[in-house]
């Protein structure tokens, strides 16, 4: 086949190649007009307004989205800070009640212990009246008529006084103890005046006679000593 070289730009080719070399260019600018083409032109910003409004529906339909988004969370908000309330409400309720179940159960264990101390403390005063007598007994016996010339009111004697004795030493183990305040200042916890009256040698204010020793249990006046208080002259 007939090849003919043709000289272009200085290059050197067939007639096939410079053909086909032509078809391309010629495609390239008919590319070039139809991309370029008034219609094109009028068509692409519809196509640009197309895609804006359906980008700004989409954004409206968000909008329209947030107004409900926020009302839901503005109610779960009020039901958190609700709920917040209840619980604290109930916790200071639980507080309560531990607290006043521990109050009960301190006035009880105190009831309790008070019971154990003090549940004697009706039998205590009958017995008071028991010792106040051998008191009495024992100090109404002339102290020069106890001798051995008279062993039965020796005998006698010296077995009230043992008795007196045993009866302080169980009243003590109990926690009962006697008071005896001659000579103390007086004290309205612990003693009772009967009278006043100016006494030689007492201060003012002070127990100058004990006519009923008083008695404590564990700490807690049962009798108060029965006194006469001196006074200023």
């Amino acid at each position: 086949m007939f090849r003919q070289r043709v000289l272009q730009g200085g290059f050197s080719c067939s007639v096939e190649q410079w053909n086909m070399a032509s078809w391309c260019v010629r495609a390239v600018r008919q590319s070039y007009s139809l991309v370029a083409s008034p219609v094109l032109i009028r068509v692409s910003p519809r196509l640009l307004c197309t895609a804006t409004q359906q980008k700004n529906g989409h954004g409206s339909d968000e909008e329209a989205e947030k107004p409900e988004q926020s009302a839901a969370e503005k109610l779960l908000v009020e039901e958190k800070a609700q709920l917040e309330e209840e619980l604290k409400e109930m916790t200071e309720k639980y507080k309560r009640a531990l607290a006043d179940t521990e109050n009960l159960r301190t006035r009880s264990q105190k009831m309790i212990e008070d019971a154990k101390l003090y549940g004697i403390q009706g039998f205590c005063k009958d017995l008071l009246e028991v010792a106040d007598i051998l008191e009495k007994a024992t100090e109404s016996v002339p102290k020069e008529e106890v001798t051995s010339q008279n062993p039965h009111l020796k005998n006698l004697y010296d077995g009230l006084v043992m008795t007196e004795v045993q009866i302080q030493k169980v009243f003590t183990k109990h926690g009962l103890v006697k008071l005896n305040p001659d000579g103390q200042k007086f004290d309205p916890y612990e003693h009772e005046a009967l009278f006043q009256a100016p006494v030689e040698g007492k201060e003012p204010g002070t127990v100058a006679v004990v006519t009923k020793v008083g008695y404590k249990l564990h700490g807690r006046t049962l009798r108060p000593a029965l006194v006469g208080v001196a006074k200023a002259p």
